[in-house]
């Protein structure tokens, strides 16, 4: 199994910067590809961006693209997310998820609130 842990949300202005990361335990060698995801009220959880374990190649959604950066720090098993120019659309319940050898996993999620 992996547990996930996030942290770093919280209330910005508009155009500010937050990061958050997501700390991994448990079977770390079985992990394939990190994700980001949030989710909003009455809205279905929607990917942001992902990175692969091995060779740390990163995909993005359209809507995030040049302003959020995803990086890892295997020594620390954690997974950064980087968010600049942040608007009130961003605002959402972000979630960290590992697919895996295994069942995928989520993390419990941080809010992150975006004031206009």
């Amino acid at each position: 199994q992996v547990q996930l842990v996030e942290s770093g949300g919280g209330l910005v202005q508009t155009g500010g910067s937050l990061t958050l990361s997501c700390v991994a335990s448990g079977m770390i060698f079985s992990i394939h590809t990190w994700g980001w995801y949030r989710q909003t009220a009455g809205n279905e959880r929607e990917f942001v961006a992902s990175i692969l374990q091995r060779g740390g190649s990163t995909e993005y959604a359209e809507s995030v693209r040049g302003r959020f950066s995803v990086s890892k720090d295997d020594a620390r098993n954690t997974v950064h997310l980087r968010m600049n120019n942040l608007t009130p659309e961003d605002t959402a319940i972000y979630y960290c998820h590992v697919r895996r050898s295994g069942p995928d996993t989520w993390g419990q999620g941080t809010q992150v609130t975006v004031s206009s």
